[in-house]
């Protein structure tokens, strides 16, 4: 989404891990640093900033309607990598960007069938209203 905004009607981004520079000090991070990099090593950092979503969003781009969530009791992915790229973003001007937040289920969307239901229903009734048009032939 945002290397290139233009291939896509909405995003859905679910439990991401945006800031590559901090990712190795938030929860299990740490163990991830084989497979990213290390951000404390300078070459190293060179590489994930220049993909890192959150150091690479700018206020000029038009960016597509974007849906980020997160877990309050995720312990893999911190849910603060999704609340600052909102925030980040709103902060920017960047107009439709969401956010939804569970409040258990750890990495996923919950734990009782009704929260898992509501957090899928969210998801598509988010992605109907911002590119639902797009998908009924005719409209």
């Amino acid at each position: 989404m945002i290397q290139r905004p233009d291939l896509f009607g909405a995003v859905i981004s679910h439990v991401p891990v945006l800031d590559m520079s901090r990712f190795h000090l938030l929860l299990q991070g740490a163990l991830w640093v084989d497979e990213y990099g290390n951000p404390d090593d300078a070459d190293d950092r060179r590489m994930l900033m220049a993909y890192s979503p959150y150091h690479n969003v700018k206020p000029d781009v038009s960016y597509p309607p974007v849906l980020f969530t997160s877990s309050s009791t995720d312990d893999r992915v911190h849910p603060g990598h999704a609340r600052k790229m909102v925030a980040k973003m709103q902060a920017l001007g960047h107009g439709e960007v969401c956010y939804l937040e569970q409040r258990d289920g750890g990495h996923g969307a919950g734990v009782e069938p009704e929260t898992i239901a509501r957090a899928s229903a969210t998801t598509f009734e988010f992605l109907r209203a911002k590119i639902g048009a797009l998908l009924r032939p005719n409209a």
